[in-house]
């Protein structure tokens, strides 16, 4: 399973614009010295260490005692007047964004960098402050960091010896000429241009991980629904390994919408991938008519002890769910956890591939599931707790039908829940107040429900668990 996204940020000149601070704090200290500092060729070179920029201009026994002095009027000169670089809260957030870790690697004196990260407001997990050039590299590799931003050839030296990714930005004092030769890997403008270049870069390298992954299996069977994910990992294992080398397997049951059914079929045809539809039989599992919050482990177990044969009896080692990085850390997902004691797979959650990745790689790729709403069995619509019945499911299935042909295109996201007594249809917020909300209504009652509400808060995917809440 793919690790936490670790990024590390180097911080003056890369996260914020130290120049004015360190100005100020040169000028105080050439005062109480009685020395010349050429402060505008100072700030133009910031990045090494403090001592070394002062050396060539202090007594060699002053150096050290200097350096303290300016640390410490740093405190007052320094803090307030310094700003962040444009794009910095942003780069920061795309790594919030994709669940990662953000790791401050900074040759500035510790304090002074918290008091930076605090008055700005800079949203890092860990600081590590006085490290300098290749000594950044031992904190990288500690923290699992993939990814290090920074500003300086010497940042890139410490990437490199670290083994990860540089990436540079040309708001410092180096020439994009001095950082390609330092080696980076990247150069950016700034870190306006980080957000799309991160989001591009995790697509490209999770793709490829997946590739990786489906092309070491040889052949695989895809436990396919026919939603977005199990659909694009469908394809991706046809343009891996060759549709030959792949099956397609859709368990048919009361608890699959018929309305899923062909069109689930003409997508494997169109790309050229055997299809089959065993029978499965959740139902005669006593778990899974109870209904309890671990209803999908015994439907998800059901399923795979019936595609695991088949697999076999093809000589195919391997089962791979449609199970995505967002589903991982998702909770509460039994279904998961049946499928993995079983010895299924999940190649797109191994690559790290999130639900937006599948729908933007899908969308690339010309699939028409990349922008399909999510489309839970049947089952998931009755309310914890409630037996599952094939009469409960035919009349939600019928009831769903009858809504989405009162409303036509107009609804992307309908679910009729069943509460036992009652249905509670959600449909888009946007579509309400409905203006045919008492016909909708009637159409619940016909297809089987004794009274039926809209909620007024609209759709909300796994609604059902903040009743079990």
């Amino acid at each position: 399973m793919s690790s936490q996204l670790a990024v590390g940020f180097d911080l003056d000149m890369t996260l914020i614009d130290t120049v004015p601070g360190f100005a100020a704090v040169l000028r105080e200290l050439a005062a109480e010295y009685a020395v010349e500092l050429p402060v505008e060729e100072l700030t133009s070179k910031l990045g090494p260490p403090l001592e070394q920029l002062l050396a060539p201009y202090l007594g060699a026994e002053q150096v050290q005692a200097a350096g303290d002095r300016f640390r410490e009027l740093y405190v007052d000169h320094a803090i307030t007047s310094v700003p962040t670089l444009p794009g910095a809260h942003e780069a920061l957030a795309a790594v919030r964004a994709q669940r990662g870790r953000v790791v401050l690697v900074t040759g500035k004196f510790p304090r002074n960098a918290q008091l930076h990260v605090d008055h700005l407001g800079l949203d890092v997990d860990l600081l590590e402050g006085w490290v300098w050039g290749v000594g950044k590299a031992e904190v990288l590799r500690r923290e699992g960091v993939t990814i290090y931003v920074g500003d300086h050839v010497h940042d890139v030296e410490g990437a490199r010896a670290a083994g990860v990714l540089s990436v540079s930005v040309l708001t410092g004092g180096c020439t994009r000429e001095e950082l390609e030769a330092a080696g980076t890997d990247v150069v950016l403008e700034s870190l306006e241009e980080f957000p799309g270049w991160l989001d591009e870069h995790l697509l490209a390298t999770r793709l490829e991980a997946l590739e990786r992954d489906l092309a070491e299996r040889g052949r695989v069977l895809v436990a396919y629904s026919g939603g977005a994910d199990s659909a694009f990992l469908l394809a991706a294992a046809a343009r891996t390994l060759g549709s030959e080398n792949v099956v397609a397997a859709t368990g048919y049951s009361h608890s699959l919408p018929r309305a899923e059914r062909d069109p689930a079929r003409d997508f494997a045809a169109g790309l050229g991938v055997e299809l089959l539809t065993p029978e499965t039989h959740e139902m005669a599992r006593e778990g899974y008519r109870a209904n309890g919050g671990d209803r999908c482990f015994f439907c998800k177990a059901e399923l795979i002890e019936v595609l695991t044969p088949l697999a076999e009896a093809r000589g195919i080692g391997t089962v791979a769910t449609g199970t995505n990085a967002d589903d991982a850390v998702a909770g509460f997902r039994p279904g998961i956890r049946a499928a993995d004691e079983r010895g299924a797979v999940a190649p797109l959650r191994d690559a790290g591939l999130t639900k937006a990745q599948v729908r933007e790689a899908s969308r690339r790729w010309g699939l028409p599931t990349w922008d399909k709403p999510a489309a839970a069995c049947l089952s998931s619509r009755v309310a914890y707790g409630v037996e599952v019945t094939p009469h409960r499911l035919a009349r939600v299935e019928r009831a769903e039908d009858g809504v989405r042909r009162l409303l036509g295109t107009r609804v992307t996201n309908l679910r009729v829940r069943d509460l036992g007594d009652r249905a509670s249809v959600e449909v888009d917020r946007e579509l309400l107040p409905l203006p045919e909300e008492a016909e909708l209504v009637r159409l619940v009652q016909d297809a089987g429900f004794p009274e039926a509400v809209v909620d007024p808060r609209g759709f909300r995917s796994g609604s059902m668990n903040e009743r079990l809440a």
